[in-house]
């Protein structure tokens, strides 16, 4: 394809000084492999001037085409919104703070041809803070062991997608979105690029904290997985097991030892522990059902409030 056409989707917040340095360093790469490429900014409700620059940005170049949603919906159905709304033959995502760098896209473009359908940029040299590195590292081996995947820390939303894998995507109707987890679950053929990752030229600290981290965890793993339930059904049969075992031997001592059987502190431990394990169980079956629920309701993951030069 001579002058394939490009759609670079970035969702936006909390960027606004970044915004017009992000769409030039995107311009200077993708001019080297076509003029027929598109920008699309999706303003995620974001706390500062974001969407007034998207405007500004839009009406000096055709190219920069924005999205603002209706509240903030995260990162992940603002990636969602982009997707739904590109018209490239190939599909590059990539953060608005400018710590993936956009100069990378040609190269994740050449691999493209080569034959793959999925190019991930592997971030080496991380330039983050060490908490944050290792927070990062936890949760993917965490999320990597609940829903039995391989998970890559060093991956993050810097990827280029043929048009047929976001079709794919398109098709599927998990109210949840985790692309990390969706464009793996999909297949077609898969590179991993090494580049350099950059540190964030503004003093605005990430507003992915800690807490979002973890409720992000806890939503991929719900809507992605079972092996939380196959894990309590597991520990119920191992408890059972143990509890015969003890049984037999209380009644061992008392039949062939002449040991009394006492102690009202044990059979009060025990209650509490096994009433706390019920509890926990019924936790976790109400935690599937309420995803079950939320699904159920068929709400749109976004809802869009305004665009600027898309139709």
């Amino acid at each position: 394809m001579n002058n394939p056409k490009i759609s670079i989707i970035s969702p936006v917040y909390g960027a606004a000084t970044l915004l017009e340095e992000l769409v030039n360093q995107i311009q200077a790469s993708v001019s080297h492999i076509t003029d027929e490429f598109e920008i699309i900014l999706v303003e995620d409700c974001s706390p500062d001037n974001s969407w007034d620059i998207i405007n500004s940005l839009s009406a000096k170049n055709r190219r920069v085409k924005g999205i603002r949603l209706s509240r903030n919906f995260g990162q992940q159905n603002a990636l969602n919104a982009g997707l739904d709304n590109a018209a490239g033959d190939w599909i590059v995502t990539l953060d608005c703070d400018l710590q993936d760098n956009p100069i990378y896209i040609r190269e994740l473009y050449q691999k493209g041809l080569e034959g793959y359908d999925i190019v991930f940029a592997c971030r080496k040299n991380r330039k983050d803070g060490w908490i944050k590195k290792e927070c990062s590292k936890l949760f993917y081996n965490f999320l990597g062991y609940l829903t039995e995947t391989k998970q890559d820390s060093s991956i993050a939303n810097y990827v280029l997608y043929r048009r047929s894998v976001v079709d794919a995507m398109k098709q599927l109707g998990d109210y949840y979105r985790y692309y990390p987890m969706i464009n793996r679950w999909v297949g077609f053929n898969v590179f991993k690029l090494e580049i350099e990752h950059s540190k964030r030229m503004d003093s605005v600290r990430s507003s992915y904290s800690i807490k979002k981290r973890m409720g992000l965890a806890y939503a991929t793993i719900i809507t992605f997985s079972d092996k939380p339930l196959r894990l309590v059904l597991q520990f119920g049969v191992i408890l059972v097991f143990l509890s015969m075992i003890f049984a037999v031997f209380l009644i061992f001592r008392y039949v062939i030892m002449g040991s009394k059987v006492s102690g009202w502190l044990s059979v009060f431990v025990s209650i509490w522990f096994l009433s706390g394990i019920i509890i926990a169980i019924l936790g976790l079956v109400s935690a599937y059902l309420g995803k079950m629920f939320e699904t159920a309701k068929h709400r749109p993951t976004y809802i869009i409030m305004s665009k600027t030069n898309l139709k």
